[in-house]
């Protein structure tokens, strides 16, 4: 079969640089905006450490970010079209960006100028972690040898079989971004009740249940994962943190020990980051069909 065709997903994906040159996933910048300053959110984390970026929330810096646009698909997608190949873009939840708007504009541009080649870009409804290991598992597909249609096919199949948990430190980032549904039960609550979010039907982040201290948001994660997973399509969960090492270190400890499945941690990076903040913390897997909309949140 055909497959001759490269993966591309997003900043908000999260995978860190070994994961994406391991399973040759590239990905197309979403912007961030420090200060008034425009950069791209880097996962290499070449302009900035992680820590720096953090800190920039924490420093309270006004940050913002902007979707993909059309000049960053249209360069980054022409020079495989000259080598003969074509692109899938698995993107972050319409729900969260318009990122696939700009991606379907450059893409009549290009089919213009390359009318021999294709591009098919796919909502994957999802975002963070949930993104990466989707894709990572599109890349095994296409080497397993499944061409492009192919493999839209099974990702449009498969990408509700992906559950995340996820938790904050603080609601502040929630409220500002307000691209979490369901966390209005929150306010005004007492201190250390912190929202466990997952990803809905309809590709919003959406608050399912309420944890009380680190200890039962660590527990509400790691039962979440217990719950949902299918190990026998899942190679390794990846545990996403936000200057939550230590935190996520406990929690990748538990995950390996008592449900004996290999366990990544990867930095959740300034898209997701600045949606959430600093102290954001989760984990996903592959497994039951998720079946949660936004009426099924906390009331």
């Amino acid at each position: 079969m055909d497959n001759k065709y490269v993966i591309f997903s997003d900043s908000s994906c999260d995978l860190t640089t070994s994961l994406r040159k391991q399973y040759n996933i590239e990905y197309f910048y979403f912007g961030l905006v420090v200060d008034g300053k425009e950069m791209v959110a880097d996962l290499d984390w070449q302009l900035y450490k992680p820590e720096e970026y953090y800190g920039w929330l924490q420093q309270g810096k006004t940050i913002s970010t902007t979707q993909v646009s059309m000049g960053e698909v249209m360069n980054k997608v022409r020079p495989y079209f000259e080598k003969g190949m074509d692109v899938i873009f698995i993107c972050c939840s319409s729900a969260l960006t318009g990122s696939l708007n700009m991606f379907n504009l450059a893409k009549e541009e290009l089919l213009a100028e390359f009318p021999d080649r294709k591009m098919i870009g796919i909502d994957s409804l999802t975002s963070t972690c949930t993104l990466g290991l989707l894709c990572i598992d599109a890349a095994k597909k296409r080497d397993e040898g499944l061409s492009i249609d192919e493999l839209a096919d099974w990702v449009e199949t498969h990408k509700f079989y992906y559950n995340q948990w996820f938790t904050v430190d603080t609601l502040k980032y929630l409220r500002i971004s307000g691209r979490v549904k369901g966390t209005a039960a929150f306010f005004g609550d007492l201190m250390g009740v912190k929202p466990v979010i997952i990803s809905d039907r309809k590709g919003n982040n959406l608050s399912v249940a309420k944890a009380r201290g680190t200890k039962g948001s660590l527990d509400a994660i790691f039962n979440g994962i217990k719950d949902t997973i299918m190990k026998e399509h899942c190679e390794f969960v990846l545990i996403g943190q936000g200057m939550a090492m230590d935190r996520a270190e406990i929690l990748k400890k538990r995950i390996e020990e008592e449900l004996n499945i290999p366990a990544h941690i990867v930095w959740v990076g300034p898209i997701v980051g600045t949606t959430c903040g600093p102290g954001v913390i989760g984990a996903v897997c592959r497994g039951k069909e998720v079946t949660r909309f936004e009426g099924d949140g906390i009331k």
